[in-house]
């Protein structure tokens, strides 16, 4: 999986844990290695998870070797950036973009508002 720094990566077994009982949003990127797009949004998400560390998390789930949770948010485009609230999915993006984008469509969330 192409990690990006100060990212965690989830799994199957531990997703519930890490993301659905979490005390603050949650951004999960679904990636995969050969996931081309997803090489070019892993500096955004380590520049992310640094910058807004007491907002937001920032975790990576490999579809490859995860299809239990991958199935079960009916993930099929790479990268696909799902945002968690008190265990519920909020919002869903698909595709790279540049991190100023990235933080526009997620002030909402990042700021607790509804989005």
């Amino acid at each position: 999986m192409i990690h990006a720094a100060g990212v965690d990566e989830v799994t199957d077994a531990d997703f519930d844990d890490e993301v659905l009982r979490a005390d603050r949003p949650v951004l999960v990127e679904f990636t995969a290695d050969w996931c081309g797009p997803c090489r070019q949004l892993a500096p955004v998400l380590s520049a992310l998870a640094s910058e807004e560390a007491d907002r937001l998390k920032v975790v990576q789930l490999d579809v490859d070797t995860n299809p239990e949770i991958t199935t079960r948010y009916a993930v099929l485009s790479m990268p696909t950036l799902m945002v968690f609230r008190e265990g519920e999915p909020v919002k869903s993006m698909v595709g790279a973009r540049p991190k100023r984008r990235l933080l526009q469509e997620l002030d909402d969330v990042i700021q607790g508002r509804s989005s």
